[in-house]
């Protein structure tokens, strides 16, 4: 019974890990649409609000169109217009005293991670971690600038490194670029070998289909 419990959860975790992980994501797309809305109902004449709160328990409404809103901004946001509003618009936020701070430290570390000529979490990284005679792998996020490279003056790398089982979670570090090891694995690989806390090895899913393929 032991054997075959365990068998049974080996199928069923990443389903339900799976399903879960879509659940939240879909959860949090319809929590913003259920914030909008519910703002605009409260604004609206009451003749219109139960119109509205019918439109909005609809199932899937609110994931539609949050989607669909994101996808028309982005398409609108890579024209000279849409440059040109976004720039004024980041221009007004900057100028509001509490909203300054947040919106500006959220952009940057935004534009930092998603840009696609960024170097953030592109590099996968051996480093001496918690003393010299044990390795652990990083990620690369940058390179010290300003006062911080000025003070260090020998190159360094800043790097952040993820925790087991939970990889959300970790330390940023900045390190001596000499006492690191560049890996050529893929990011994703780095972090199932993280995950699965070294049970599964990096291109292991390419081993797997290229065994299928040969039988």
């Amino acid at each position: 019974m032991k054997k075959y419990f365990i068998a049974g959860i080996l199928v069923w975790s990443p389903v339900a890990i799976t399903i879960w992980v879509i659940t939240w994501v879909l959860g949090i797309l319809d929590g913003v649409f259920g914030s909008v809305m519910k703002a605009i109902i409260t604004i609206m004449p009451s003749s219109f609000s139960s119109n509205l709160q019918v439109f909005r328990d609809l199932p899937g409404v609110g994931i539609g169109i949050v989607i669909i809103v994101i996808v028309l901004t982005g398409l609108f946001a890579i024209t000279i217009a849409g440059r040109w509003i976004l720039k004024v618009w980041g221009q007004v936020l900057n100028r509001i005293p509490i909203v300054r701070s947040i919106y500006s430290s959220v952009k940057q570390v935004s534009d930092t991670l998603l840009s696609s000529s960024g170097q953030a979490f592109r590099q996968v990284v051996l480093i001496r971690y918690p003393h010299e005679n044990s390795w652990v792998i990083a990620f690369q996020t940058g390179n010290p600038v300003g006062e911080v490279a000025e003070k260090l003056g020998t190159p360094h790398i800043h790097v952040f490194l993820p925790t087991t089982p939970n990889p959300t979670s970790g330390f940023f570090m900045i390190v001596p670029k000499d006492s690191v090891i560049e890996l050529s694995m893929s990011v994703e690989d780095a972090l199932k070998h993280i995950v699965s806390m070294g049970s599964v090895p990096p291109n292991a899913s390419a081993e797997i289909s290229s065994s299928l393929n040969s039988n």
